[in-house]
């Protein structure tokens, strides 16, 4: 049996204070973000999306953020898949983006709901077309026979398109999830990281750190 009781880092590149954030989680997320990916962290979007059902029951999976502001994070999705029926019926979510080499993360809890119908064909239509076909092939997170289905179902997608333009399919597209905690952590020495919470009250947000 692999033994993990000793694998074990100690975490020194960096610190994080009250007094450097920014007085806004986005655009300090923005700050972060950007540093991500002048690291070149790989896919510095890709993060863990955790949900539940309306009974507690949860699960988890990675997705890419593709976009964000100040009324939130966007993903974009099938509607039908697990992660969708759990939001349409319990629309709060968390997620954690691990930037494990910058000894980093941040961990964001909110409310999710579906983006505009005009949000999710602008982005859709900027895909590439084998991931614009993707979203038709696939019923994802269902049961299938096994990988000849999903080559059958591909032929009989190409078919429907060919030689004209791919639309969305309306069970595809686009979430935001509007935050109401915000938390930044940096590692540091002897398990004592630096833990910074934003709290939203009305339109303000309110900073305080937690204990590692």
């Amino acid at each position: 049996m692999t033994d993990l009781y000793n694998f074990r880092k100690d975490y020194k590149l960096d610190s994080l204070s009250k007094e450097e954030v920014d007085e806004n989680p986005i655009s300090q997320f923005k700050k972060w973000m950007s540093q991500a990916i002048s690291f070149q962290i790989a896919e510095p979007n890709a993060m863990t999306l955790a949900t539940s059902t309306p009974d507690g029951v949860p699960s988890a999976r990675v997705v890419l953020l593709k976009s964000f502001d100040k009324n939130g994070f966007v993903f974009f999705t099938n509607y039908e898949s697990r992660k969708g029926q759990e939001l349409s019926k319990n629309p709060h979510a968390c997620i954690v983006f691990d930037w494990h080499l910058m000894e980093r993360q941040v961990r964001i809890e909110g409310v999710a709901k579906k983006v505009s119908i005009e949000e999710s064909d602008h982005y859709f239509n900027a895909r590439p077309e084998s991931s614009q076909l993707g979203a038709w092939i696939s019923p994802q997170s269902t049961f299938i026979d096994g990988r000849q289905e999903l080559d059958d179902r591909k032929t009989k997608v190409e078919s429907m398109f060919k030689d004209k333009p791919i639309s969305r399919p309306p069970h595809w597209g686009g979430y935001v999830l509007k935050p109401h905690t915000i938390e930044f952590w940096q590692g540091r020495e002897s398990r004592l990281h630096d833990r910074l919470i934003y709290i939203k009250t009305g339109e303000e947000w309110i900073l305080r750190r937690l204990a590692p």
